[in-house]
């Protein structure tokens, strides 16, 4: 792709300060919505959730630095009581947990992805699918490692726990995004200057 950044979705439609943290607030408010689909592992802590979907999806629209922010008010707004993470969990404690490893991930993965979205990854899905997955992978790996050190698990236990079950998973989420996001970048039209 181009070595130069180019922009992102949002860029497109982004005129003001107001509707910049109107896209903000509204990708946290996705990233919450996604989280309340969640279906239990047996055997897990960790539930299957659409959250890591929203995270790249909503990153590579709006780029590093608004999918960031995106992702910080999601987990802030999560932290001090409303109901936003898995099965409407909420609280420090859920931050805190052996589980908030995998939140604290959507922060590393929202600016990377972002910012591989400003250099026009996200654009085909020949490398879309491929940034979409390594998003999620990295939620992952971070999460896993938080569950390794919190709940006192041997890491391959962990890995077993917080990483094998999402395989399936995080394949399709990849490729729902890396269809959705080429589409999307066909049907938009730049904004009048």
């Amino acid at each position: 792709m181009s070595p130069l950044p180019l922009h992102v979705l949002a860029d497109r439609f982004v005129r003001t300060r107001a509707q910049e943290a109107a896209l903000v607030l509204g990708a946290a408010l996705c990233t919450a919505l996604f989280a309340q689909v969640s279906i239990s592992v047996p055997g897990s802590p960790v539930p299957i959730t659409g959250q890591t979907l929203a995270v790249v999806l909503t990153a590579a629209a709006l780029g590093p630095g608004r999918g960031l922010a995106a992702q910080v008010a999601y987990l802030l707004l999560g932290a001090v009581g409303l109901p936003f993470f898995a099965k409407g969990a909420s609280g420090w404690g859920a931050l805190a947990g052996p589980t908030g490893g995998f939140l604290v991930g959507f922060l590393p993965a929202a600016f990377l992805v972002g910012l591989a979205a400003r250099h026009g990854y996200d654009r085909r899905w020949w490398t879309a699918v491929p940034l979409f997955l390594a998003g999620q992978l990295l939620v992952l790996l971070i999460g896993v490692s938080w569950l390794h050190v919190k709940a006192g698990l041997d890491f391959a236990t962990a890995f077993q726990k917080g990483f094998v079950p999402f395989i399936p998973g995080g394949l399709l989420k990849a490729a729902i995004a890396g269809v959705i996001t080429p589409l999307a970048w066909k049907y938009t039209r730049p904004r009048a200057p």
